[in-house]
Protein backbone atom coordinates (compact mmCIF):
# COMPACT_ATOMS: atom_id res chain seq x y z
CA UNK A 1 0.00 0.00 0.00
CA UNK A 2 1.34 3.58 -1.12
CA UNK A 3 0.21 6.91 0.86
CA UNK A 4 0.81 10.12 -0.29
CA UNK A 5 3.30 11.98 2.19
CA UNK A 6 1.46 15.72 2.90
CA UNK A 7 3.63 18.62 4.12
CA UNK A 8 3.02 20.55 7.60
CA UNK A 9 0.71 22.87 5.91
CA UNK A 10 -1.12 20.30 4.39
CA UNK A 11 -0.09 20.30 0.97
CA UNK A 12 0.39 17.56 -1.30
CA UNK A 13 4.08 17.26 -1.86
CA UNK A 14 3.64 14.81 -4.68
CA UNK A 15 5.83 12.43 -3.01
CA UNK A 16 4.30 8.56 -2.04
CA UNK A 17 5.54 6.01 0.97
CA UNK A 18 5.92 2.25 0.99
CA UNK A 19 3.63 1.33 3.92
CA UNK A 20 5.06 -2.26 5.42
CA UNK A 21 2.52 -4.90 4.46
CA UNK A 22 3.19 -7.12 7.97
CA UNK A 23 1.90 -3.78 9.99
CA UNK A 24 -0.46 -2.38 7.68
CA UNK A 25 -1.98 -5.04 5.45
CA UNK A 26 -2.64 -7.97 7.96
CA UNK A 27 -6.08 -9.26 8.05
CA UNK A 28 -7.14 -7.80 12.18
CA UNK A 29 -6.97 -9.94 14.35
CA UNK A 30 -10.06 -8.87 16.84
CA UNK A 31 -9.14 -11.07 19.37
CA UNK A 32 -5.53 -9.83 19.87
CA UNK A 33 -6.93 -6.54 20.08
CA UNK A 34 -9.36 -6.86 22.83
CA UNK A 35 -7.11 -8.52 24.74
CA UNK A 36 -4.62 -5.16 24.30
CA UNK A 37 -7.56 -2.78 24.94
CA UNK A 38 -8.87 -5.06 27.89
CA UNK A 39 -4.93 -4.65 29.64
CA UNK A 40 -4.51 -1.10 28.71
CA UNK A 41 -7.44 -0.09 30.66
CA UNK A 42 -7.18 -2.50 33.56
CA UNK A 43 -3.87 -0.65 33.86
CA UNK A 44 -5.50 2.28 34.21
CA UNK A 45 -7.04 0.88 37.45
CA UNK A 46 -5.69 2.62 40.35
CA UNK A 47 -6.56 -0.06 42.46
CA UNK A 48 -6.14 1.84 46.20
CA UNK A 49 -9.30 1.01 47.47
CA UNK A 50 -9.14 -0.51 51.00
CA UNK A 51 -11.96 -0.75 53.69
CA UNK A 52 -10.91 -2.16 57.76
CA UNK A 53 -11.56 -5.29 58.75
CA UNK A 54 -12.28 -6.90 62.21
CA UNK A 55 -8.43 -6.62 63.21
CA UNK A 56 -7.59 -3.11 61.66
CA UNK A 57 -10.77 -0.69 63.72
CA UNK A 58 -10.23 0.58 66.73
CA UNK A 59 -12.33 -0.72 70.03
CA UNK A 60 -12.32 -2.74 73.01
CA UNK A 61 -11.59 -6.70 72.55
CA UNK A 62 -13.66 -7.12 75.74
CA UNK A 63 -16.45 -9.97 75.00
CA UNK A 64 -19.70 -7.83 75.67
CA UNK A 65 -21.09 -10.30 77.96
CA UNK A 66 -21.27 -13.94 78.91
CA UNK A 67 -21.63 -16.35 76.13
CA UNK A 68 -25.18 -18.49 78.05
CA UNK A 69 -27.50 -17.30 79.72
CA UNK A 70 -28.56 -13.70 79.29
CA UNK A 71 -31.47 -14.75 76.82
CA UNK A 72 -29.22 -13.01 74.05
CA UNK A 73 -27.37 -13.67 70.98
CA UNK A 74 -23.89 -14.71 71.33
CA UNK A 75 -21.65 -12.06 70.97
CA UNK A 76 -17.77 -11.08 70.89
CA UNK A 77 -16.30 -7.70 70.81
CA UNK A 78 -17.96 -4.29 69.81
CA UNK A 79 -15.87 -4.71 66.70
CA UNK A 80 -18.01 -7.70 65.42
CA UNK A 81 -18.82 -6.79 61.50
CA UNK A 82 -22.48 -7.30 63.15
CA UNK A 83 -22.70 -3.74 64.97
CA UNK A 84 -22.34 -0.32 63.06
CA UNK A 85 -18.76 0.94 63.03
CA UNK A 86 -17.51 -2.79 63.40
CA UNK A 87 -15.02 -4.41 60.91
CA UNK A 88 -15.83 -5.01 57.09
CA UNK A 89 -16.48 -8.71 56.21
CA UNK A 90 -14.01 -9.43 53.47
CA UNK A 91 -13.30 -5.86 52.38
CA UNK A 92 -11.70 -4.33 49.31
CA UNK A 93 -7.78 -4.28 49.66
CA UNK A 94 -5.24 -2.73 47.44
CA UNK A 95 -4.23 -4.71 44.17
CA UNK A 96 -3.04 -4.03 40.93
CA UNK A 97 -5.63 -5.15 38.17
CA UNK A 98 -2.65 -5.45 35.33
CA UNK A 99 -2.96 -8.33 32.69
CA UNK A 100 0.25 -9.95 31.53
CA UNK A 101 0.41 -10.17 27.81
CA UNK A 102 2.93 -11.58 25.40
CA UNK A 103 4.77 -9.13 23.47
CA UNK A 104 3.92 -10.95 20.32
CA UNK A 105 0.16 -10.58 21.16
CA UNK A 106 0.72 -7.12 21.69
CA UNK A 107 2.95 -6.59 18.26
CA UNK A 108 -0.35 -8.67 16.72
CA UNK A 109 -3.32 -6.52 18.08
CA UNK A 110 -0.95 -2.83 17.16
CA UNK A 111 -0.40 -4.30 13.72
CA UNK A 112 -4.03 -5.01 13.78
CA UNK A 113 -5.36 -1.57 14.86
CA UNK A 114 -2.70 -0.25 12.02
CA UNK A 115 -4.37 -2.20 9.62
CA UNK A 116 -8.15 -1.55 10.06
CA UNK A 117 -7.18 2.38 10.30
CA UNK A 118 -5.52 1.80 6.92
CA UNK A 119 -8.07 -0.14 5.40
CA UNK A 120 -10.60 2.32 6.52
CA UNK A 121 -8.54 4.77 4.96
CA UNK A 122 -8.11 6.87 8.14
CA UNK A 123 -3.77 7.16 7.96
CA UNK A 124 -2.26 9.39 6.75
CA UNK A 125 1.67 10.13 6.25
CA UNK A 126 3.23 13.82 6.92
CA UNK A 127 6.25 14.98 7.12
CA UNK A 128 8.35 14.80 10.16
CA UNK A 129 6.60 18.03 12.24
CA UNK A 130 9.02 20.53 14.15
CA UNK A 131 8.15 23.56 16.10
CA UNK A 132 10.97 26.08 17.86
CA UNK A 133 7.83 26.72 20.54
CA UNK A 134 5.26 24.73 21.63
CA UNK A 135 2.46 26.76 19.96
CA UNK A 136 -1.52 25.22 20.09
CA UNK A 137 -2.32 27.68 17.28
CA UNK A 138 -0.03 26.21 14.83
CA UNK A 139 -0.86 22.59 15.86
CA UNK A 140 -4.53 23.76 15.00
CA UNK A 141 -3.39 25.21 11.51
CA UNK A 142 -1.34 21.49 10.93
CA UNK A 143 -4.37 20.15 11.73
CA UNK A 144 -6.39 21.61 9.90
CA UNK A 145 -4.41 21.97 7.36
CA UNK A 146 -3.93 17.89 6.69
CA UNK A 147 -8.04 18.00 7.03
CA UNK A 148 -8.00 16.18 10.30
CA UNK A 149 -10.40 17.83 11.96
CA UNK A 150 -13.41 15.13 12.89
CA UNK A 151 -12.93 13.05 15.57
CA UNK A 152 -10.25 12.34 17.68
CA UNK A 153 -6.93 12.35 16.30
CA UNK A 154 -3.83 10.52 16.91
CA UNK A 155 0.10 11.52 15.65
CA UNK A 156 2.92 8.91 15.83
CA UNK A 157 6.00 10.60 15.62
CA UNK A 158 9.42 9.08 15.31
CA UNK A 159 10.86 9.76 18.64
CA UNK A 160 9.99 12.25 21.67
CA UNK A 161 8.81 15.57 20.02
CA UNK A 162 8.48 17.78 23.24
CA UNK A 163 7.40 21.12 21.33
CA UNK A 164 4.66 18.91 19.33
CA UNK A 165 3.70 17.04 22.32
CA UNK A 166 2.97 20.36 24.35
CA UNK A 167 1.31 21.97 21.11
CA UNK A 168 -1.43 19.27 20.89
CA UNK A 169 -1.67 18.23 24.90
CA UNK A 170 -4.21 21.48 24.80
CA UNK A 171 -6.85 19.58 22.69
CA UNK A 172 -9.11 17.10 23.80
CA UNK A 173 -9.76 14.95 20.52
CA UNK A 174 -5.72 15.22 19.54
CA UNK A 175 -2.96 12.75 21.25
CA UNK A 176 0.63 12.85 19.99
CA UNK A 177 2.95 9.55 20.81
CA UNK A 178 5.87 8.22 19.70
CA UNK A 179 6.61 4.87 18.19
CA UNK A 180 7.61 3.16 21.36
CA UNK A 181 4.77 4.86 23.25
CA UNK A 182 1.73 4.39 21.24
CA UNK A 183 -0.70 1.58 21.92
CA UNK A 184 -3.70 -0.33 20.35
CA UNK A 185 -6.33 1.78 22.54
CA UNK A 186 -5.07 5.23 21.28
CA UNK A 187 -4.63 3.73 17.68
CA UNK A 188 -8.15 2.21 17.84
CA UNK A 189 -10.23 5.09 19.32
CA UNK A 190 -8.70 7.64 16.87
CA UNK A 191 -11.14 8.92 13.96
CA UNK A 192 -7.74 9.67 12.26
CA UNK A 193 -4.30 8.39 12.66
CA UNK A 194 -1.02 10.91 10.91
CA UNK A 195 2.27 9.29 10.60
CA UNK A 196 5.24 10.90 10.44
CA UNK A 197 7.03 9.76 7.38
CA UNK A 198 10.50 9.12 9.80
CA UNK A 199 7.93 7.20 12.46
CA UNK A 200 7.88 4.44 9.26
CA UNK A 201 11.33 3.12 10.26
CA UNK A 202 11.22 3.36 13.64
CA UNK A 203 7.73 1.03 13.22
CA UNK A 204 9.77 -1.57 10.69
CA UNK A 205 12.49 -1.57 13.45
CA UNK A 206 9.97 -2.34 16.39
CA UNK A 207 7.47 -4.92 13.96
CA UNK A 208 10.73 -6.87 12.30
CA UNK A 209 10.40 -10.04 14.19
CA UNK A 210 6.63 -10.12 14.45
CA UNK A 211 5.09 -13.46 12.64
CA UNK A 212 1.70 -12.57 11.19
CA UNK A 213 0.71 -15.84 12.02
CA UNK A 214 -3.12 -16.09 13.14
CA UNK A 215 -3.21 -16.38 17.23
CA UNK A 216 -5.14 -19.31 18.80
CA UNK A 217 -8.65 -17.77 20.28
Amino acid sequence: MKLQVYSATGAETGREVELPENIFGVEPNEHAVYLAVKAYLAAQRQGTHKAKERGEVAGSTKKLHKQKGTGGSRKGDIKNPLFRSGGRIFGPRPRTYGIKLNKKVKLNARASAYSAKAAEGRVKLVEDLKFDAPKTKDFVNFLNGVQATEGKVLLITADNEPNVYRSGRNLPDSTVLSVGTVNTYEIMRAGTVLVAESAIEKLKEQFATLETTAINE
